[in-house]
């Protein structure tokens, strides 16, 4: 393996992103679990990625368990820019491909970031500190020439992903890149349902996070802005907030499932 490996250095980018596609989903599941029990009322919180990673710090073992998420993520961070840099896929250099491309790596750097906190989290400078980072940069672009425009333009492009997120559970495409025959036809669909399960949570959050910004774009505020734990804390301050916030929260750890699904079954493109 290790032989294999050095020769055909692609079958560790592929290695690391299936293993980046489990710590994601990990991370996932267990905002959307510690979500859940709040809903539910068994203890738990709305929190964020970084929530998360610091409820894993927690656990016994809980320095190695999120030394490997952490692993886990700067391998989906790798090949997130392989893709956009060396474009195994083919996307090309129209504006289409370039586009694709360019989400690529804005996802590698999302996830760069998460990483990151990992890593400060384990060695013990991340734990603190009340600053709110969706807030933080809002804040940075609203003090900008045409500051509103640009919060207000980043706002509708996440309300924009909300709904593609939508448009892939309702469709199923995502299905063109898993190779699922061997599992038989109670399995597939078992495992479609969570995936779209998952995505359509995924998408809410998404819209929720926009339209969020883009209150703070209108008002000027980078106050009115609101990352992943605060949405969720929205959803529950609504009318039937428990409900809601109960099926989102156990959508996104469908949707934490559904990475785990992509790390065992995904096809994927890598050529270096």
């Amino acid at each position: 393996m290790a032989q294999q490996l050095t020769h055909h250095p692609s079958l560790w980018v592929e290695r690391l992103a299936r293993f980046g596609y489990i710590s994601k989903g990990v991370v996932y599941a267990v905002v959307g679990l510690l979500a859940a029990q709040a809903a539910f009322g068994s203890g738990g919180r709305t929190t964020d990625t970084k929530g998360a990673l610091q409820e894993i710090v927690n656990q016994p073992f809980g320095e190695f368990l999120l030394a490997l998420v952490a692993i886990g993520l700067i391998g989906y961070v790798i090949f997130r820019f392989v893709q956009a840099i060396k474009d195994p896929e083919e996307k090309g250099t129209d504006a289409k491909g370039l586009v694709q491309r360019l989400g690529y790596f804005t996802n590698g750097l999302i996830y760069a970031g998460i990483a990151l906190s990992a890593v400060r989290i384990i060695l013990g400078s991340g734990s603190g500190g009340n600053s709110n980072s969706t807030q933080d940069w809002t804040a940075r672009l609203l003090s900008q020439p045409f500051g509103q425009w640009l919060v207000g333009a980043v706002g509708a492009f996440v309300i924009g992903l909300g709904f593609y997120e939508f448009y892939r559970a309702f469709t199923g495409k995502f299905r063109k890149k898993l190779n699922l025959r061997e599992l038989d036809d109670s399995q597939r669909k078992l495992v479609m349902g969570i995936s779209r399960f998952g995505l359509v949570a995924r998408g809410i959050v998404f819209c929720i996070i926009g339209w969020f910004l883009i209150q703070a774009a209108t008002q000027s505020d980078a106050s009115q802005a609101r990352g992943l734990g605060q949405a969720l804390q929205a959803l529950a301050q609504q009318p039937y907030g428990p409900w809601l916030l109960g099926f989102v929260a156990l959508g996104l750890v469908a949707y934490g499932a559904y990475m785990m699904v992509q790390a065992r079954y995904r096809q994927l493109v890598v050529r270096l």
